[in-house]
């Protein structure tokens, strides 16, 4: 298979159905950033490699960023490729991983700044790109259910990442800074 196939050289590009859309199409925009986002969550990934529990939810959660990112590029009328499907489950993955790291945390009195340690800051750069994700899903203006379950999905997942960073800061020692407004 080539890599290449000078289609898009003029700027366009198909979606799975075989539309042709600019390749700044908020579409096209959706599933970049869950793209990037992916590669984030697998840098963090990386960088967690001794807790095999995060390690593997980040792996659960890049399969399911694929699932999001296919249901993104199908054409808005449909095409006859079967795609993977978000679930119920794949919320309740998410929503059972936050409350079982927020069992060890302490409780949060006011908005924390990111930083901390190098895995922590990457931790909320990635939560940062989920929430872009996000905000574009939404301005596609799409009211399909795989278009509700994905905009769900990136919501909580932003939760789990902000919620991992807290872990991580704990787990790795750094300080928490709490964010102290000057009035």
């Amino acid at each position: 298979m080539k890599i290449y196939t000078r289609k898009g050289d003029e700027g366009k590009t198909s979606l799975i159905g075989g539309k042709r859309v600019d390749k700044n199409d908020i579409r096209i925009e959706s599933y970049g950033t869950v793209d990037e986002l992916n590669s984030w969550i697998g840098l963090l990934r990386d960088l967690c490699l001794e807790d095999e529990i995060v390690y593997e939810q980040l792996l659960e959660i890049q399969d399911r960023l694929f699932t999001i990112g296919s249901l993104l590029a199908q054409s808005p009328e449909g095409s006859k490729m079967e795609l993977p499907q978000l679930s119920d489950q794949d919320i309740t993955f998410l929503e059972d991983a936050i409350d079982k790291m927020n069992e060890d945390l302490p409780e949060m009195k006011s908005f924390v700044l990111p930083g901390g340690h190098t895995t922590v800051s990457n931790c909320h750069i990635t939560r940062c790109v989920c929430r872009r994700a996000e905000r574009l899903v939404v301005a596609l203006h799409d009211d399909t259910e795989s278009y509700k379950k994905s905009m769900q999905y990136l919501n909580r997942l932003s939760d789990f990442l902000f919620v991992l960073s807290r872990k991580l800061t704990l787990d790795l020692n750094a300080k928490e800074i709490p964010w102290k407004p000057r009035m």
